[in-house]
């Protein structure tokens, strides 16, 4: 019997055999494998969920320094605005956070973070971003007196998500404050070591424009310990918390299919709110890293 070697051919398995054109033809192809993966994963940063490092204490418990959130960046490009009780991560207006020019990276080093910031895998060392707890809209009327709680449109919120051993506003009571359409109050749930809409209110009256939301944080991601949803506060479903029927609803009826678990939850908060509006008319800024 004749062997490869004697009759000309070649085993799959020597240098010159098919396993190894194979071999080269994934080593050619791996570039385009990487390049398609770094695509997707820019394009779903951009457009869909990024992940946020918590840098500080400012809405302890809820959030720990070293949690990572998931943000959902897909409802804002629909024209949902933010609604109370929501976590969200929102630009800088101008002056909330007075530090320095943060330095940016060189080397190679810096070229590393550079590429991998710009696909969520690192967080940036220029963006400007911070993390807070919108407690009331446009249209809504809120204040806190020395000793009380948190009342929007005269409706008092039962707070069991602050620090503990936090009051709602002792340290800083404010308003009554008029939210003007497409503002929003934010605070932070650890009130004595948070520099929020209490503290700013010189500028723009402590008040973020909805344009400046990067999106809604979803969850905690990481560590795996900590994982868990983020969901809004029952105190924020309150009836007759509405001040006004909301018409933020998003303009595109597809929405729902698209993102439909937060926009369904919207939807149903909006309802109950509507129903109850003609019963009870209603009367430490710090930088979080995008990754």
């Amino acid at each position: 019997m004749s062997t490869g070697a004697e009759d000309g051919t070649t085993s799959d398995h020597t240098p010159d055999g098919h396993g190894s054109r194979q071999q080269r033809s994934f080593f050619k192809e791996l570039p385009v494998l990487i390049g398609i993966a770094l695509i997707l994963a820019l394009l779903i940063k951009t457009f869909l969920v990024q992940a946020f490092s918590i840098p500080s204490n400012s809405m302890q418990n809820t959030l720990q320094v070293g949690d990572r959130v998931l943000v959902d960046k897909l409802t804002p490009w629909f024209g949902s605005e933010p609604e109370r009780g929501e976590i969200v991560v929102f630009h800088d207006p101008g002056g909330w956070l007075n530090e320095a020019p943060v330095p940016q990276p060189s080397g190679v080093g810096g070229a590393i973070q550079t590429v991998l910031s710009g696909i969520g895998l690192m967080p940036s060392a220029s963006e400007q971003d911070l993390i807070k707890r919108v407690i009331a809209v446009g249209g809504d009327r809120v204040q806190c007196k020395r000793g009380g709680p948190v009342e929007v449109n005269g409706k008092p919120l039962d707070e069991k998500y602050l620090f503990p051993g936090n009051t709602p506003c002792d340290d800083k009571p404010f308003g009554p404050v008029e939210v003007p359409v497409g503002k929003m109050w934010v605070m932070g749930d650890h009130r004595q070591d948070s520099l929020d809409s209490r503290y700013h209110q010189k500028l723009d009256n402590g008040m973020i424009p909805t344009e400046q939301v990067v999106g809604r944080a979803l969850v905690v991601a990481w560590p795996v310990t900590r994982w868990s949803a983020l969901p809004v506060p029952d105190t924020f479903d309150q009836k007759g918390l509405a001040a006004k029927a909301v018409s933020s609803a998003p303009a595109v009826a597809g929405v729902a299919g698209a993102v439909p678990l937060v926009l369904w939850r919207r939807s149903r908060r909006r309802r109950a709110a509507q129903s109850t509006v003609g019963q009870q008319p209603g009367a430490g800024a710090e930088r979080v890293p995008g990754g």
